[in-house]
């Protein structure tokens, strides 16, 4: 489907699906609690391993928690995340250089307007005491859906795991219990900007039939 087909109003999944971006700069405007119980309840009806239900998914709005949180939030962007792209960004000016420049943009925004997201959604784990591949498994699909639901109600919502760079000192603030984990946080609120098409690698460089010789014709 060309970028001209796609309706940005549809409710059409597909629709839905190629148009939900990451969108980093939100409005500090409140949520209605309705909408984030909608989002909530598409997370719980994610797939999960065993049916056994640990995600837990806890709804963040007390302004003094969340600033403290984008305290670290922010020392993992200056000395982990930022070195890491500069190390790999584009070395020749060109389009490609100008497309890490808007993305890492965006990203500073989120980062140090994190906090005044209206709402933040913290997916978390019980019993998850390693970095364990199921537990994962089992909370992602949860957040996929609640990212949708948000897209699908109009609300822009990303997805951020950069906090488990200082996870001890941000669940202390967050308040979880010994046994839980977290795994990501969805900041929540209504877009500055405009949903558009995701832009992709085209399929037959990333989809296959049978071997990685034979490329998806589509």
């Amino acid at each position: 489907m060309t970028d001209q087909a796609i309706d940005l109003n549809s409710t059409d999944l597909f629709d839905i699906q190629r148009t939900m971006r990451a969108m980093r700069r939100l409005k500090p405007d409140p949520v209605p609690d309705a909408l984030i119980t909608r989002i909530l309840e598409a997370g719980t009806c994610a797939p999960n391993g065993g049916n056994s239900q640990k995600w837990r998914f806890l709804v963040v709005k007390d302004p003094a928690v969340k600033k403290a949180v984008q305290h670290y939030y922010k020392c993992a962007y200056d000395e982990v995340q930022k070195p890491r792209h500069d190390a790999h960004a584009p070395k020749e000016p060109g389009p490609a250089l100008d497309q890490h420049h808007r993305n890492e943009a965006a990203i500073e925004y989120l980062t140090d307007h994190f906090h005044e997201a209206p709402v933040w959604i913290v997916a978390c784990a019980a019993d998850a005491n390693s970095d364990s591949a199921a537990t994962g498994a089992s909370v992602f699909p949860a957040v996929q859906n609640m990212l949708l639901a948000a897209r699908a109600l109009g609300l822009g919502a990303t997805l951020t795991a950069r906090h488990v760079a200082f996870r001890e000192e941000v669940e202390e603030l967050l308040g979880l219990p010994e046994n839980f984990r977290s795994f990501a946080i969805l900041p929540i609120g209504y877009p500055m900007g405009k949903f558009g098409p995701t832009r992709r690698a085209p399929l037959n460089e990333i989809a296959f039939l049978d071997n990685f010789d034979t490329p998806w014709e589509v």
